[in-house]
């Protein structure tokens, strides 16, 4: 069992790092805008889905990049057949992870928080 979770985890690591090349360098949609990072691949064990988690900055419209990048997840997951040999290629499930956002809304209203307490002790 646990070689097969290695097994897994390599594959997930080498889908992440691949899907995130295909994303930046030879998608061409133009609904996909602003800086994506491919944060999380998690792929079923049968290999059939591998749930595609992206986080989005910058971008002009984020509900349109996550759509657009949907609509392009053919494209992407012929790229990936084509770069990554594996006898089944999965079908991809994008949705946002937006924890990289949330951690900089934390961090500014931490920041804030330190600015009131400084203002207070002078």
């Amino acid at each position: 069992m646990n070689k097969n979770n290695n097994r897994l985890e390599r594959i997930d690591e080498e889908y992440k790092k691949e899907i995130s090349n295909i994303i930046n360098y030879n998608l061409k949609n133009p609904n996909v805008t602003g800086l994506i990072s491919v944060t999380k691949v998690k792929v079923t064990n049968d290999l059939k889905f591998a749930k595609v988690s992206v986080s989005i900055l910058n971008s002009k419209n984020i509900k349109e990049t996550l759509a657009g990048l949907k609509k392009s997840s053919g494209f992407i997951r012929s790229e990936l057949a084509r770069r990554v040999n594996l006898r089944n290629t999965p079908e991809l499930i994008f949705e946002l992870d937006d924890s990289i956002e949330y951690g900089a809304r934390i961090d500014n209203i931490l920041k804030d928080i330190i600015k009131d307490v400084k203002k207070e002790d002078e």
